[in-house]
């Protein structure tokens, strides 16, 4: 990736007053202002041919809510992506759960192309067609894929070389290793009778390190369970 161009990341949405939203602020503000990456958010009606700018048609075979038209939603995926090879990301509940893997890769490249959907969906031949990666956030539905894509992003724009300021911050954070991170401490030492572990004010930096990994396992064999279970690439 080129360090003069940066990350650029284009969204395609009914909703682009929705952008930047919480990423236009603190460091990854900064980093905007820096020109470190850049944000373009496309509206999508603004490639229906009609002059209801029509975006969406009832589902094939009946059902409830509206689906996202093919045609239009191709014409404005063509005209951001002409001889462009940025990934081409689709936010879906029913798409592969974004990993910190994932966003690595992301982070790695010139940047993204999101597509966010809105009603009950995206007509499935348009996924095929343009080759859109569905990605989900969690085993859950929002009312569109706004929320999602700024998600995607901020977790993206963060790891972007210069964004934390102190990169050796992101090492050790929950998921870079496979694992949920361990517990925090700061002072007052003692507050409202609990005190800062022992091992962690001793200067034995040999035991601290030892102590936060058990830390850092135990709670992920508590809470995340799955994460033990699945190879390193994945997590």
């Amino acid at each position: 990736m080129s360090d003069q161009m940066g990350f650029r990341a284009t969204v395609l949405t009914l909703y682009p007053e929705m952008f930047p939203g919480h990423l236009g602020y603190s460091l990854a503000g900064k980093a905007m202002e820096r020109g470190q990456w850049a944000l373009d958010a496309v509206q999508i009606r603004d490639f229906a041919t009609d002059k209801h700018r029509t975006v969406d048609d009832t589902p094939a075979g009946g059902g409830a809510g509206m689906v996202l038209k093919p045609d239009v939603l191709a014409r404005a995926i063509d005209t951001v992506s002409e001889n462009d090879s940025r990934p081409r990301l689709l936010m879906s509940p029913r798409g592969k759960p974004l990993t910190q893997s994932r966003v690595r890769e992301l982070a790695a490249g010139d940047g993204v192309i999101i597509v966010c959907g809105r009603f009950e969906g995206v007509d499935q031949r348009v996924i095929d067609a343009r080759q859109l990666e569905e990605v989900s956030i969690g085993d859950y539905v929002l009312s569109g894929g706004e929320p999602a894509a700024l998600t995607v992003l901020d977790a993206i724009v963060r790891i972007l070389p210069g964004v934390m300021g102190n990169d050796l911050s992101g090492l050790h954070e929950s998921f870079e290793g496979g694992l949920l991170e361990h517990p925090h401490y700061t002072r007052p030492q003692e507050w409202e009778g609990r005190e800062i572990p022992a091992i962690l004010t001793s200067g034995n930096h040999g035991a601290i390190d030892k102590w936060r990994r058990e830390q850092a396992v135990n709670l992920t064999r508590a809470r995340r369970p799955d994460l033990l279970e699945k190879p390193v690439g994945d997590k």
